[in-house]
């Protein structure tokens, strides 16, 4: 096999469909790896690296859109939705949960390939991906498993928690200010809220650092935010 075929991730479990676009891409030069659930998409995704990721919404283990929004987590690796899902509320929600392109069920073989070929000019310099694992002192982020541990220990946070863990991760070594925080995780609206997320920054130093008043992991920028230290 040529090393240098783009490699299509293909996440579907209709078998049909599934065999369909696997002919259809290996028949056209392209290197074709496949999954039939979501929690297995994402670990391919992130051991095979794919150029391009095709994605069923309806899978058997999770909905589409949340398999979109752990990628984008960690990942800008372009996603083409493939769906019976026709109505744009759908479309609109996947496509604001990270999606880059959306086709409905049935599609024709050409404007597949049209729409691959669009992904793979806007992925040339390559997907902006950070490691699915990230690591500094004894934390440890899993960003496949959605698994948070320090010195092997594992720490449970809140969805929130999790969101704001992993934006800092996301931008480790720099600092994120308080509205740039406030804005990724509760939206516009709430970019004034500095104590509501203290308050947050607060809960997540007790599960992760060794002593929260003096934290080695999540710095405060005094007036400005928090920034995630690498130096450990």
């Amino acid at each position: 096999m040529n090393e240098n075929q783009p490699t299509i991730l293909i996440i579907e479990d209709e078998i049909p469909i599934q065999k369909f676009l696997r002919v259809t891409l290996s028949a056209h030069g392209y290197r074709v790896v496949e999954s039939t659930t979501g929690r297995d998409g994402l670990v391919q995704a992130a051991t095979v690296c794919p150029d391009v990721i095709i994605l069923d919404l309806g899978l058997p283990d999770t909905d589409g859109v949340e398999v979109v929004r752990q990628i984008r987590e960690w990942s800008k690796v372009p996603i083409i939705i493939v769906s019976a899902r026709g109505k744009e509320q759908d479309k609109v929600v996947t496509l604001d949960a990270g999606a880059d392109d959306y086709l409905t069920k049935p599609f024709s073989v050409s404007e597949l390939l049209a729409r691959l070929r669009v992904s793979l000019r806007h992925a040339v310099t390559g997907p902006e991906t950070i490691a699915p694992v990230f690591q500094t002192g004894a934390l440890q982020v899993d960003l496949v498993h959605r698994r948070v541990t320090v010195a092997q220990q594992e720490v449970h946070l809140t969805p929130n928690e999790y969101r704001l863990l992993t934006l800092l991760v996301k931008y480790a070594g720099r600092v994120l200010t308080h509205k740039q925080l406030l804005k990724e995780i509760w939206g516009p609206g709430a970019t004034e809220d500095i104590h509501y997320l203290r308050v947050y920054m607060n809960q997540i130093r007790r599960k992760l650092e060794v002593n929260p008043a003096q934290p080695q992991y999540l710095i405060t920028e005094p007036g400005i935010g928090y920034r995630l230290n690498t130096t450990l």
